[in-house]
């Protein structure tokens, strides 16, 4: 890629701060989202945009699918009360996960086709519908976590169920964590 990256990677450190972590991804989910909406109206194909994209989607998205289906949400799961109400929220995200990636891939279609022919997804209204509903769709599920699954998060997760959290998603991205807290990549 010739520029900077449009979508900001999260600062290795912040690991040690799991909930923080989510949260600046989420925001990492939106700035994604705007640059689907980008492409996906442009009359001219935006190739380097196109490629981020794609590396996102194919990269980072699964593994923050993963740190909340096989991490975060069973955390919750034991650490929730029955007041907190979270386990029909947490059911409907993961739903939502499964149509996410279903929508990924769509989209990933979508991306591929558009590099190998030259022709911008914002020529053709099936396609420039298929980003503008993955965006709205994505918007729409971060603002749920945001609202409710992270500051519940935030009032019930116990200090060791946040370490444990921040090794594996240290682990899942090649981060090793030292004793004392500090990172280093490998």
């Amino acid at each position: 890629m010739s520029q900077a990256p449009l979508i900001e990677p999260l600062p290795p450190e912040l690991v040690h701060e799991p909930l923080n972590w989510l949260f600046a991804e989420h925001y990492r989910h939106r700035q994604l989202c705007h640059l689907i909406e980008r492409v996906g109206t442009a009359t001219v194909l935006l190739p380097d945009e196109a490629h981020e994209i794609l590396t996102f989607l194919r990269h980072d998205m699964p593994l923050h699918i993963i740190d909340e289906e096989d991490d975060l949400f069973p955390l919750l799961r034991r650490r929730c009360q029955a007041a907190d109400e979270l386990d029909s929220v947490l059911g409907a995200l993961s739903a939502q996960h499964h149509d996410d990636l279903n929508r990924a891939r769509a989209l990933i279609d979508s991306l591929e086709r558009a590099l190998a022919d030259g022709r911008a997804p914002g020529q053709d209204r099936e396609s420039r519908r298929i980003f503008t509903d993955f965006a709205l769709h994505e918007r729409r599920h971060i603002a749920l976590e945001n609202a409710v699954v992270l500051p519940i998060a935030r009032l019930r997760l116990t200090a060791a169920d946040l370490r444990s959290l921040s090794i594996r998603l240290a682990a899942r991205r090649g981060v090793l964590l030292d004793p004392q807290g500090e990172e280093a990549t490998s």
